[in-house]
């Protein structure tokens, strides 16, 4: 790997402009693709990269890449990070890695086949009190997790939902798109999903999205541990939480907040977090705020992981374990 890392962004919308910022103070954006050019033409002037309006053009014209960020809509991942794999480039996959199982199982295999890294964004595993806790579950200060509960509580209105946001096919649900993240951390948490029972309903976005808007699901772990996810993007006006909340033999912790970025309660045995100080601001995207914005510490993992030698601090079999419990949970709602 060479001291200087040269980068191409596939996609140019708003989640691009985070990459691109991160990018440039790691290594060289070298060039970007968007199908509506003009998008590439501007990101491609603001960096001073080379901008191409396909993926195909992209990978033909750039021979000396390294690595391709893939932001294009969840639909597209897998089709763009093979596409780049198979031209001998790394990938850094945007969240979700994937809307189906089948189609994050191809992305792995195609890194293997080219012996390439492929790495998943995961930056809420770098909030600081979502890091506090996974040290007491490693620690074993909880002792054994008996139930949890997951809250995500959004708002997303009309206006939000426009392109391909929304669609089957490039969106692919509610889960996908607004709480992989959270599913990301529970199993990180805790571990595979051993059972799933879901209910899903679509109350207030009838004519506007094709999924749901509104889900609740009972999930048994592998360890024996039950809990609930309880999720909406009907939360009046604004965001409202993020939060996942543990119970165990030996003490009881909430990660909230909007975006688990908040300590908001622990009674533990002979033990205190302390105070881990506030996480990094969400990502704002003009009209909404997402999940937190810990792209900085993804793109320093990837660099000590291709410079280095330092492992992945999340890796592709866990972005496939992500799509994979969205997937059964869907399955389950509706009787499959």
């Amino acid at each position: 790997m060479p001291a200087t890392i040269q980068f191409a962004i596939i996609g140019c919308g708003r989640i691009a402009q985070r990459h691109a910022a991160h990018i440039t103070k790691r290594g060289v954006l070298a060039a970007v693709c968007d199908i509506k050019k003009e998008k590439a033409d501007a990101l491609a002037v603001a960096h001073g990269a080379r901008a191409y309006g396909s993926i195909e053009a992209l990978l033909a014209g750039e021979k000396n890449l390294d690595v391709v960020a893939v932001c294009t809509p969840n639909g597209l991942h897998a089709t763009h990070s093979i596409q780049s794999l198979d031209a001998g480039f790394h990938v850094l996959c945007e969240k979700p890695m994937a809307i189906s199982t089948e189609s994050a199982r191809a992305m792995i295999t195609a890194a293997e086949k080219n012996q390439r890294r492929l790495f998943i964004v995961k930056q809420n595993r770098f909030n600081p009190p979502v890091q506090a806790v996974k040290q007491l579950l490693q620690e074993g200060r909880l002792g054994r997790i008996f139930s949890f509960q997951l809250s995500c509580f959004w708002n997303r209105d009309a206006a939000y939902y426009q392109d391909w946001r929304g669609t089957p096919d490039l969106d692919g649900g509610t889960l996908f798109t607004q709480f992989s993240h959270f599913i990301d951390l529970l199993y990180w948490m805790l571990g595979d999903v051993h059972t799933v029972q879901a209910t899903t309903a679509n109350y207030a976005h009838q004519g506007i999205i094709a999924f749901e808007d509104t889900g609740t699901a009972l999930l048994e772990m592998s360890s024996g541990a039950i809990g609930t996810l309880n999720y909406t993007v009907n939360s009046h006006a604004r965001n409202m939480e993020g939060s996942l909340t543990l119970f165990g033999e030996k003490g009881t912790v909430k990660i909230g907040g909007q975006y688990l970025n908040e300590l908001a309660y622990q009674s533990i045995d002979g033990y205190r977090l302390p105070d881990s100080g506030p996480g990094a601001p969400p990502n704002y995207y003009g009209t909404y705020e997402g999940s937190m914005s810990n792209h900085d510490k993804v793109y320093d993992n990837l660099v000590d992981v291709l410079q280095r030698n330092m492992p992945m601090y999340a890796n592709a079999v866990d972005g496939l374990k992500t799509v994979e419990i969205i997937e059964r949970i869907y399955k389950a709602a509706v009787g499959v």
